[in-house]
């Protein structure tokens, strides 16, 4: 019973230590978008990735947020809305330093 309440509450469950999930890749606006929520003690941190192809090979910036949902599913749609709001804001500006990897 007790092992009930907690996969209904989200209390004490794997997902502590599960493996960070990849959603779906998003083009937008000339660039890869993918989604990765962390678990969070039971929940789904925000999280993903920004890709640009460039002539040097892939470019990323990666992003996490304090954002934290019940759902994967939900986490992964909000991770593309995030990416497509740091593309929107940033621009090229988010690859201005040309370094392979980063935070966005």
């Amino acid at each position: 019973m007790a092992s009930f309440f907690s996969k209904l509450f989200g209390g004490g469950g794997s997902n502590a230590d599960a493996a960070p999930t990849q959603g779906d890749q998003v083009e937008y606006e000339g660039l890869v978008i993918r989604s990765s929520p962390k678990a969070d003690g039971g929940q789904w941190r925000l999280s993903g990735v920004i890709i640009k192809q460039s002539d040097h090979g892939p470019l990323e910036r990666q992003y996490m947020r304090a954002d934290v949902f019940t759902r994967r599913e939900e986490a992964e749609e909000f991770g593309v809305r995030k990416g497509k709001q740091i593309i929107d804001e940033q621009g090229e500006r988010l690859f201005a330093d040309g370094a392979p990897t980063g935070r966005a």
